[in-house]
């Protein structure tokens, strides 16, 4: 999927702003077309025609104008801005979480910001960037207001053996070497009764993963750092120096019904850089 388009949330708050400009760095590395996605949300109209609720209406006419007019403006803009690289807007209807989840089977990635406008007519409020998180069909990308991305940092990814991690690990080796940057892989742990006698082994099974990444990149930098404590603020420590943040979905401390690990939302709310939340399709 790496040749489909850049899906990115936008309703013109600062945060899709900061989103967006995220989006078109990656897409000039990874040469991907971009499209910004602006969802209405149903309005729903309190009253009684006969047995039951009156049916939603959609935003009046004039409404829907200007959010037309706010898209293709932003996209001219960016494509101005960025004149090898494709870009194009959409106005979709319907719940934000959901259509973002839908659109989300054909795009290569998705790019969010950790919050916008919210209520009617807005698009990403913190819950509904978890929830696309979650659902998505591909890898998200949450970018906060005010979250410093270090140029020269390393791309971070958090790794506990789990399936979603080792997914998560494929995708920063791949991003780190697309940026030229180092890969610091971490691995959260908590040491037992033995203290640290069993880093080694530890050391051991995160070498074992990454040796298909060795290979395939021979020229990327990679550290691994096994850090006792929570994953969560291992990684959020981690994000004050880096480029991106990089975890599976979630991981083998979640409950086998989550979508979404604590550790993933954690890292939504609270991380000083981008974070990508990866997931198998």
């Amino acid at each position: 999927m790496r040749d489909a388009e850049i899906l990115v949330g936008y309703d013109g708050s600062t945060d899709a702003s900061v989103a967006l400009n995220w989006a078109l760095e990656e897409a000039e590395l990874s040469g991907q077309p971009v499209r910004l996605a602006y969802v209405f949300e149903w309005l729903t109209v309190a009253g009684w025609v006969g047995p039951g609720v009156a049916p939603g209406v959609w935003p009046d006419d004039t409404a829907r104008r200007q959010v037309e007019d706010l898209v293709r403006d932003a996209a001219a803009q960016a494509a101005a801005a960025h004149p090898d690289r494709s870009v194009d807007g959409e106005v979709y209807d319907g719940p934000p979480a959901l259509v973002l989840q839908e659109r989300s089977a054909e795009a290569g990635l998705l790019v969010l910001g950790s919050r916008g406008h919210g209520g009617f007519g807005g698009l990403l409020a913190g819950s509904t960037a978890v929830a696309v998180a979650a659902h998505a069909h591909c890898p998200v990308v949450v970018v906060r207001d005010g979250a410093v991305s270090a140029p020269a940092g390393p791309v971070a990814v958090g790794v506990d053996g789990s399936e979603p991690s080792l997914v998560a690990l494929g995708f920063a080796a791949e991003r780190a070497a697309q940026r030229q940057v180092p890969l610091r892989v971490l691995r959260a742990w908590t040491p037992g009764p033995g203290g640290a006698a069993g880093v080694p082994d530890e050391r051991a099974a995160v070498e074992e993963t990454l040796e298909p990444w060795r290979r395939t990149f021979p020229e990327l930098a990679v550290t691994v750092d096994l850090v006792p404590g929570s994953p969560a603020a291992t990684l959020i420590e981690a994000s004050r120096d880096a480029r991106l943040v990089v975890v599976g979905s979630r991981g083998r401390g979640g409950l086998a019904g989550m979508l979404l690990g604590s550790v993933s939302q954690q890292l939504i709310q609270h991380a000083h850089c981008p974070v990508a939340v990866v997931r198998e399709r």
